[in-house]
C-alpha cells in the first residue's frame, strides 16, 4: 500500500505496476490521516485511489487504516503532491484530482509555496484526461479566489464554483473547522485545454559512486555550506566516522523532491568506495550523483585519486 519509488522495477510506474489492474485514477494531495482516501476508496472500488502526504505521522496513521479496512484500491506515497503526479501518473491519465483544505501560506512572502499556482494548473493539465478535473475544498477565502484566478489565467480549465460536496466536509480539518462556524468553498477545475510544454518524469538512475585509490584521511572535514546541484542544493550535514570508513548525512533538494541519504566513504578490496549508501533505499537522481560528485572532489583534495566513476 507504501509507494517507494526507489524500489519500483519500472521508471516511470504504470498504475497497473502500482495496483496490479487497471482503472480510473485519482489522485488527493494532501490526504491528512485518510479517513476521506477511506471513503473515497469505499464508494469507488472501481477507482484506483493515489494519496500523496508529507507529514510522516499522517502517512503512518492513514496506512494503518487502509489496512484495518482492507482497501485494496489504494496506494500512499509519502512526498510532495506535484512530485507524484509527475513520476507515478502517465501523461492524459489521471481521471481527478482531489485537494481537501491545502495549506494557504497566508503571508504574502511565503505564497510561492501555495500548492495551486498557475505553474501547478499548467504541468497538471498534462496529466488529466480531457475532461478531468480537479476539485478545491478550503475554508480559506483568500486562498481560494488565488487558485481561481491562477487556474483561469492558464486558460486550461472551465472553472466552476459549487457547494461542497458532504464527503469533502468529513476530513480532520472540515469537521474542526464546522464546529468553530467557519465557511467553505469548493470549486472544480475542468481541462479544456493542455499546455504544450512536456512535464517528464524526474531521471532515476541505478547507481552513483565512485572508486578511488589512496588512503582514506584520519578526519572528514566536509563543512555544511550548500553545494549547489541541479534545479537545487545539497548539503552535508554531518559526518560520522566507523570502523571501515565515513558516514555522510546529506540532505539534497531538488525540485518536488527532498531527501535525506547517507554517503559512504569506506574501504573496500578495490580502493576506497564513496557513493550512495544502501540506507533508506534513496531515489538516485541527477541532484543525488551531483552531491556524490562534489564528495568525490573533496576526497581528491586529500590526496585519493579517482579509479573509476559512476557519477
Amino acid at each position: 500500500m507504501l509507494v517507494r519509488p526507489a524500489l519500483l522495477p519500472h521508471w516511470p510506474p504504470r498504475p497497473e505496476d502500482l495496483f496490479g489492474r487497471k482503472g480510473s485514477l485519482v489522485v488527493e494531495v494532501g490526504f491528512g490521516d485518510g479517513r476521506f482516501t477511506a471513503e473515497l476508496a469505499r464508494a469507488h472500488p472501481e477507482r484506483l485511489i493515489l494519496g500523496a502526504e508529507v507529514s510522516a505521522a499522517s502517512v503512518l496513521r492513514a496506512l494503518r487504516r487502509m489496512r484495518r479496512e482492507g482497501l485494496g484500491n489504494v496506494r500512499l506515497y509519502h512526498g510532495t503532491g506535484p512530485f507524484a503526479l509527475r513520476n507515478l501518473v502517465p501523461p492524459r491519465g489521471l481521471l481527478q484530482v482531489i485537494v481537501n483544505f491545502p495549506d494557504p501560506w497566508p503571508k504574502e512572502r511565503h505564497q510561492k509555496r501555495r500548492l495551486l499556482r498557475e505553474s501547478f494548473f499548467r504541468r497538471l493539465s498534462t496529466r488529466l484526461v480531457e475532461g478531468g478535473e480537479l476539485l478545491l475544498t478550503t475554508d480559506h477565502e483568500a486562498y481560494f479566489r488565488f487558485a481561481l484566478e491562477a487556474g483561469q489565467r492558464t486558460g486550461l480549465y472551465r472553472v466552476e464554483v459549487r457547494p461542497p460536496p458532504e464527503a469533502h466536509l468529513r476530513t480532520k480539518y472540515a469537521q474542526k473547522w464546522r464546529e468553530a462556524g467557519r465557511a467553505f468553498f469548493h470549486a472544480a477545475f475542468i481541462k479544456v485545454a493542455e499546455d504544450p510544454e512536456p512535464w517528464p518524469p524526474t531521471r532515476r538512475y541505478a547507481v552513483a559512486h565512485a572508486l578511488l585509490q589512496g588512503e582514506l584521511p584520519p578526519t572528514l572535514a566536509l563543512g555544511k555550506g550548500p553545494v549547489p546541484v541541479r534545479g537545487g542544493v545539497a548539503v552535508f550535514l554531518d559526518v560520522a566516522q566507523g570502523e571501515g570508513g565515513f558516514y555522510v548525512l546529506t540532505r539534497v533538494e531538488e525540485e518536488d523532491l527532498t531527501q535525506d541519504l547517507l554517503l559512504e566513504v569506506r574501504r573496500s578490496a578495490q580502493g576506497v568506495y564513496a557513493g550512495v549508501g544502501r540506507f533508506g533505499s534513496p531515489l538516485v537522481t541527477e541532484g543525488v550523483r551531483e552531491a556524490v560528485r562534489a564528495l568525490v572532489r573533496r576526497l581528491e583534495a586529500t590526496g585519493l585519486r579517482v579509479l573509476q566513476d559512476h557519477t
